[in-house]
Parts: C-alpha cells; sequence; structure tokens
C-alpha cells in the first residue's frame, strides 16, 4: 500500500485546487440527493397530516416548494461541476504523472531505460498509467465523500429528528457496507490482477503476431499462435467473468442496506411518535434520508472491484517515481584541454578531430559510447573537457554531448516534426543538415520536410532512418559527438557522402564513431582498434 499512498499523493499534489473543488462538489451533490429526497418526504408526510386535520388551506406549501426545487437544480450544477473539476484535476494529475515518470526514468541506467523501449515495456507502462487514473475518480473520492455525507446525515437528523434515529440509520449502513467492501476487496484482488495480466499478454502476443505475420506464414507456426491467443482471450475472460461476479455480489448486499437502513429508521422514528418525542412528519424524514444515503455506495463496487490492478500498477510505476543517485547539480569548472580524454583505451580527441572506434561485435564499443555519455558508470577513467564525466551535471552535460544510437528513435509526424526534437525549427537549417547526411534527393520527391512517417519512423529504410537521426543530433551542434554504427545499412557511395557530410556540418566538433564497417575512411583522422578488458 506504499506505493499506493505515493501515488495518491502525486495525483492529489498534481492540482490540489481542482481536486478540492472537485470532492467538495461530490460531496455537495450526495447532500443535495439525500436532502432532496428528506425535503420531499417530510413535504408529502406533512401535508397529508394537515388535509387530514383540515388545515391544509393554511399549510405553507411554497417554502418546501421552493427547498425541493433548490436541492434539485443545485444537485444537477454540482454533479456537472464535480464531472468538470475531478476530470480536470485527474487528467491534470496523469499528465504530471507521465511527467514524472519520464524524469524518474532518465534518471535510470541506459541499458534499462533501452530495454524499456520494446512493445511491451511501453504498453505495459501506458496501461498502468491508465490504471492508476480510477485511484481517485472510483475509490478514494467517493470513499470520501459517502463517509462525509453519513456523518453530516447523522448529525442533520439527530439534531432535526433525534438521536434513535440517527443512530439505527447508522447501525443500517456501516456493519453492510463494510462486510460488502472488504468482501469484495478480497475476492477480487486476484480475479483484477489476472484478468489484466492475461489481457496484456493477449495484447502484447497479438501486435508481435500481426508484425511478424510473414515470419509466421513462411515458418508454418500461424495456427499455434491464433491457438495460444485463443487461450489468452479465454483467460482474460474467465478472470472478468469471476471479477463481475464478485462486483455484483457486493452490489446485491450494497442494494440491500437502504431498505433495511430505511425499515430500522421507520422502526425508531414510531417508537419516538409513541414517546411523545417528534411528529410523523419530522419521523419521515429519517425514512426517507436512509433511502437517499443509498447513492452514496454506487460508485464504490466499481473502485474496490479494480483495487488489485491500480495496486500492481502502482508497484510498477511507483518504483521509476523514486530518485536515483543525481549527477551534481553545480556547473564545473571546464579545463582547457581536449574534448576526450580515455585511459582505455588510449584516446585523446580535440575539438576538430574525428577518430573510428573500431573492433569486433561484442567487443564493447556501444558500453564505451554510453559511459563516454555519462549514461552508464564508467570502468575506466574518462574525462570531459578535463572534467571526468561523472562529476558534470546532467543539463550541462546533454548540452555539449550527443548520443545517436544504433536504433534510432523515429516519431509519427512530419520530417521537420522528427528534427525539431532537436530544438532547431528553422527549416534552412533543417534543410542543411538533411543534404549533410545525403537525405535531400531521396526525400524531394515525396514532400521534403513534410513528407509524412508512420510510427517509429515507418516508411524510412533502415540506413534512411539512421542517417534521420544523425541529421537531427547535427542540429543540436554539439561540442562532442557520439556515432554508434552510423554508416550500417547504407552503400559505399551513401556512406562516403554522409560521412563527409557531417564533417564538414559540424568542423569544430570532437566526433567518435564506432564503427564496424567504413572504419577505415579518409574522414577520420584516428584509428582505435578496442576491445572492453573489464566489465
Amino acid at each position: 500500500m506504499t506505493d499506493l499512498r505515493l501515488i495518491l499523493n502525486r495525483i492529489l499534489r498534481a492540482a490540489p485546487w481542482q481536486m478540492a473543488a472537485g470532492a467538495g462538489l461530490a460531496l455537495l451533490v450526495l447532500i443535495f440527493g439525500t436532502a432532496l429526497l428528506g425535503v420531499s418526504g417530510w413535504f408529502i408526510t406533512a401535508t397529508g397530516i394537515a388535509g387530514l386535520a383540515g388545515a391544509g388551506i393554511a399549510f405553507d406549501v411554497f417554502r418546501p416548494s421552493a427547498s425541493i426545487r433548490f436541492f434539485a437544480m443545485g444537485r444537477t450544477a454540482a454533479r456537472y461541476g464535480e464531472r468538470v473539476f475531478t476530470h480536470e484535476a485527474v487528467l491534470r494529475a496523469l499528465a504530471a504523472l507521465r511527467g514524472d515518470l519520464l524524469r524518474g526514468l532518465a534518471g535510470r541506467p541506459a541499458r534499462q531505460v533501452d530495454a524499456m523501449r520494446s512493445e511491451a515495456a511501453l504498453t505495459r507502462i501506458t496501461a498502468d498509467v491508465d490504471a492508476l487514473d480510477g485511484l481517485v475518480l472510483r475509490l478514494m473520492l467517493p470513499l470520501a465523500a459517502g463517509l462525509v455525507a453519513h456523518l453530516l446525515a447523522a448529525l442533520a437528523l439527530w439534531a432535526i429528528v433525534g438521536a434513535p434515529v440517527a443512530c439505527t440509520v447508522v447501525a443500517g449502513y456501516l456493519p453492510g457496507t463494510a462486510f460488502a467492501l472488504i468482501r469484495l476487496a478480497r475476492r477480487a484482488t486476484a480475479p483484477a490482477q489476472q484478468a489484466e495480466a492475461a489481457t496484456q499478454a493477449l495484447r502484447r502476443n497479438l501486435i508481435a503476431g500481426l508484425r511478424d505475420r510473414a515470419a509466421l506464414i513462411v515458418a508454418g507456426r500461424l495456427p499455434a499462435l491464433e491457438d495460444a491467443l485463443h487461450q489468452q482471450d479465454r483467460a482474460a475472460r474467465a478472470a472478468a467473468t469471476r471479477l463481475d461476479r464478485a462486483e455484483r455480489a457486493a452490489r446485491a448486499i450494497l442494494s440491500l442496506l437502504p431498505a433495511l437502513a430505511g425499515a430500522l429508521a421507520l422502526l425508531a422514528g414510531a417508537w419516538m411518535i409513541g414517546q411523545g418525542q417528534t411528529g410523523p412528519a419530522a419521523a419521515a424524514i429519517g425514512f426517507f434520508v436512509a433511502l437517499g444515503l443509498g447513492e452514496t455506495l454506487t460508485a464504490l463496487p466499481r473502485g474496490l472491484a479494480e483495487l488489485g490492478r491500480m495496486r500492481d500498477a502502482a508497484a510498477r510505476v511507483a518504483p521509476l517515481l523514486r530518485p536515483t543517485a543525481a549527477l551534481p547539480k553545480a556547473a564545473p569548472a571546464v579545463e582547457q584541454g581536449p574534448v576526450l580524454r580515455l585511459s582505455q583505451p588510449d584516446l585523446v580527441l580535440e575539438a576538430g578531430q574525428m577518430a573510428a572506434l573500431t573492433g569486433p561485435s561484442g567487443s564493447g564499443k556501444t558500453t564505451l559510447l554510453w559511459q563516454i555519455a555519462g549514461l552508464l558508470p564508467p570502468f575506466a577513467p574518462i574525462a570531459l573537457w578535463g572534467v571526468p564525466v561523472q562529476d558534470w551535471p546532467e543539463d550541462a552535460l546533454r548540452a555539449r554531448v550527443t548520443l545517436v544510437p544504433q536504433r534510432a528513435a523515429l516519431i509519427a509526424g512530419t520530417i521537420a516534426e522528427n528534427l525539431a526534437l532537436s530544438g532547431e525549427d528553422d527549416p534552412a537549417r533543417m534543410a542543411e543538415a538533411l543534404e549533410a547526411v545525403g537525405l535531400t534527393q531521396a526525400l524531394a520527391p515525396r514532400g521534403g520536410l513534410n513528407t509524412l512517417l508512420g510510427e517509429g519512423g515507418a516508411g524510412l529504410s533502415g540506413g534512411q532512418a539512421r542517417r534521420l537521426a544523425v541529421a537531427r543530433a547535427i542540429l543540436r551542434r554539439p561540442g562532442l559527438l557520439l556515432l554508434d554504427e552510423p554508416t550500417e545499412g547504407l552503400d559505399d557511395a551513401s556512406a562516403d557522402r554522409m560521412l563527409s557530410g557531417l564533417r564538414s556540418a559540424l568542423p569544430d566538433a570532437a566526433i567518435l564513431c564506432a564503427m564496424h564497417r567504413h572504419g577505415d575512411h579518409p574522414v577520420f583522422g584516428r584509428y582505435v582498434a578496442f576491445k572492453m578488458r573489464h566489465w
């Protein structure tokens, strides 16, 4: 439950005023609804008694009628306002939660973050954040508003009718509600977790099957995948059915409580009338208020049924929100010296120099680049501009160093929108960057900067996507540019054009490229064969 409290605290702090306004209006809805039924019941009873007594002509019907209209219209307005404020607050909270989540992930080890770029991890995180929106709307807010409404109703009944009626209404609701909700929480936790797990597995495998359908057809494995998807679908449906049964059982119990509380209030009111402690009209208020309080229970079963799903989601999201060891906040005193100094391998790279890092696959070239970029702890001393990489604050390091990994990170949108992620929005400079990597001619017939890409950059070949990522790095104008296999997927002519254009576009930058192919290109002033000795 610690994780749930952490998430709840962040949600409440994201939009406190909207959340407070929504909670107040939610309480007002319950108060107005209960008061509407109580006043209506008193009015009907009182007018009937006045008519039987022959005093109907003298009975004041205007003020009770006005009260009924006030409560009815106020309840409608409060309901509208409650929906506006609570949904606005929760949407703001989820937006803030996603921002906190991204900031938390930014401080994680690079390999952990890279592993979370898979479809399964992204789908899991998205579903977890979506599950947490019910923590306030369907659980905490209805529960808190219901408790306060019952407390205020008990105090009002005590003052207007008497203690016996107030106590019987509480006795009619409290034990049964506690029993139904606790029973539901216990019975629904496992099915909710199982339904969510099966649904996620079904979604994940369906996406993987659609992506790899050609290979599955060739291998003859499509029928096996179809059978597996059917089994996961049946498992999800079975868990959802058990969850639905638990929720319906709780609703059945809760639906009996207004009648039970009303009957007890009626008996207590009749006893008080017999004792001369109250009148029939006042006693009727207790009966109708008891019925009206049933509205406080309607939203609770849904929230309790999803508690298991929300708890699991919080257990996965909360650790990503907790701070990790941060880089120093103070800007380092940059010394006059080489841009990059490595002890393993022995390499000194000055501004304007370009070096190729070669070695067999698995030799640690990628790991070294990530260590230089401050994304992994270094195993050997690494200095940037004379300052150890671990002493650089995050913002200063990112302003000077840019890493382009093997896997190009592109978004659905235009070429210009992908390049704008660099922080540069000048179309002329974007066009220059595309020319530097040799993409202008390929993109011109398709619209140039307005060329529309699909999810993950769909619409470009692997080599084109890699060059677009390099063009985006050029727009950042880094002091040190790290490239991991930038020419992979390119023919010799395209690789030559990109490497030459890269040197021309960033004449003052130090550039280090991990190369599997084209490592002997003349643009490189240094060639370093590397194999990491310590892991």
